[in-house]
């Protein structure tokens, strides 16, 4: 006999999930490489090629500017963005530009720079501020949209990216039109240790989302998203549904989620939507594999609703804050320091920590430090978010690299507490010990003691050049020809990708400006 569900199903995972396979040793299985040439990364390589060329030339004029925004409008328009929105860009950059009327002096190259920015930016930003959520209150957020949108994984990675800041997070499943629905959002709040309500025998989704928010408010969470049914299209029965559960759980903001792939259709669907119910803010998916992505944010953008966050993978981090300028300044290569400083500000990361400085300039820098270190690195989300908010990054793929330091990790969580603070006991019995118990070959466990020893040996050197030169004893005081050498062993495309030294010096320089405005 199969026992029947109860007819109530509230929980929060307290166990740990079964463990996915490694993607790297003995018995690894090949994983899909990350499209780092996804839409946005593409239009984003194309934009700043685009202005790179127009910066190589010796004299700057009409013709250089004409061939500029052709290469530009050219991309644009294969990310599918409206015509009409192109050609205005156009009209208006030169219109900005009139080189009769320019002053003597004038940095031509900045002033077509800039510009460019304002208009991606005006293109781009609706003018409306979305709605924050408040600390200790409830925020009842409702998620909206059609089938296949992929509103219930997009559900599960708000809740994680608001409980990874802190915040007391919990989901509710309000979704009785698809079968299995309750089922997915259970295994996602699972995995993600997130506190989640449903039902499998009450029909009324209207019901258990006044029933599930209630509860939750009654035990103090923060914010409480309440999935909702989706449609295969629009049509009456979901509109009246949405209405009924949004005068059910009174929500504070109601989120339509949206499936990038419809490109500039997407102005129509928002549009639709926004008649029927409140509609605060929008979530575009699934920016990792169209090609008419850019096209979905300025025709949403178009409709007055502010974006907010974009999902740009499958997995649960794979998730991302969306601000207009930061991520025009991205798209074109120009980084976003102020963004990172941010997170590393929310992760709770310091660069200049006294204790660890001192035992660097003392030669005591261990395994433990690095570990420590990447773990602060880690706190602030996926690698590649992190190292594309650098200038001149956008584009590479780190995946690879973020699975390396996962793995030296592991590695690292084998070793004794001799073995992490004191590195010169290994040998090679310990050495097979730790792959043993790590789950990698001993040539992966040699590999992370050759990196750490180059890294401590780099950083050591970089600290005495400091002392002596009577500068900060910082790590971010390094040379570019250091920062090569790192880089290379790292990941050998940043180096080609940057231009070599001199365009590494060039993105220092870049960021130590970026650094000095962010703290005014």
């Amino acid at each position: 006999r199969v026992a029947r569900p109860p007819s109530r199903c509230t929980g929060l995972a307290l166990g740990t999930p079964p463990r996915a396979p490694r993607p790297s040793g003995p018995c690894a299985a090949p994983r899909a490489p990350n499209r780092a040439a996804m839409v946005l990364a593409d239009l984003g390589s194309k934009l700043s090629h685009a202005l790179r060329n127009m910066a190589n030339h010796t004299v700057i004029d009409q013709d250089v500017l004409d061939a500029m925004l052709q290469d530009i409008c050219k991309a644009l328009l294969q990310a599918d963005v409206n015509v009409a929105q192109v050609k205005q860009l156009r009209t208006n950059v030169k219109a900005a530009i009139n080189f009769d009327t320019l002053a003597s002096g004038i940095n031509k190259r900045k002033l077509i720079e800039s510009s460019i920015m304002k208009e991606l930016c005006s293109m781009l930003d609706p003018g409306v501020k979305p709605y924050e959520p408040k600390k200790k209150r409830p925020n009842v957020i409702m998620f909206v949209g059609l089938q296949g949108a992929g509103k219930t994984t997009t559900c599960t990675k708000y809740a994680y990216m608001y409980k990874r800041k802190g915040w007391k997070t919990c989901l509710v499943c309000a979704d009785t039109f698809r079968a299995g629905a309750f089922d997915q959002l259970k295994q996602n709040a699972t995995k993600a240790k997130i506190p989640f309500y449903g039902s499998y025998t009450e029909t009324d989704p209207s019901v258990i989302a006044g029933d599930g928010v209630r509860k939750f408010k009654e035990e103090g969470y923060e914010i409480i998203i309440v999935d909702t049914s989706g449609r295969h299209r629009q049509e009456g029965a979901l509109f009246e549904e949405m209405e009924q559960i949004a005068a059910a759980t009174e929500p504070d903001d109601v989120v339509f989620v949206m499936d990038s792939s419809i490109g500039q259709a997407a102005h129509d669907q928002a549009q639709a939507f926004k008649e029927k119910v409140a509609v605060g803010s929008c979530i575009i998916t699934k920016l990792d594999g169209h090609a008419k992505g850019g096209g979905a944010l300025s025709a949403v953008a178009a409709t007055k609703a502010p974006i907010i966050h974009i999902g740009t993978g499958e997995h649960i981090d794979d998730f991302e804050d969306f601000e207009v300028k930061a991520f025009v300044s991205r798209l074109l290569g120009r980084g976003n320091i102020a963004g990172l400083m941010e997170r590393m500000k929310e992760a709770d990361v310091d660069l200049e920590g006294t204790e660890m400085m001192k035992r660097l300039a003392s030669g005591q820098w261990t395994l433990r430090d690095m570990r420590e270190q990447f773990q602060a690195v880690m706190k602030m989300g996926p690698l590649s978010s992190i190292m594309n908010s650098f200038p001149g990054m956008q584009g590479l793929d780190f995946r690879e690299s973020s699975l390396r330091i996962k793995r030296w990790m592991t590695i690292m969580d084998s070793m004794t507490d001799e073995e992490l603070d004191d590195p010169k006991v290994m040998n090679m019995g310990r050495v097979v010990r730790i792959a043993k118990g790590s789950g990698y070959y001993p040539g992966e466990v040699v590999e992370l003691l050759e990196q750490f020893k180059m890294m401590q040996t780099t950083m050591q050197k970089t600290m005495k050049k400091n002392k002596k030169l009577g500068k900060q004893t910082d790590i971010r005081n390094m040379d570019s020809q250091t920062v090569a050498s790192m880089m290379s062993r790292m990941n050998p495309q940043m180096l080609q990708h940057l231009g070599g030294v001199e365009g590494l010096d060039k993105m220092m320089k870049e960021m130590e400006q970026a650094e000095k405005s962010y703290k005014k």
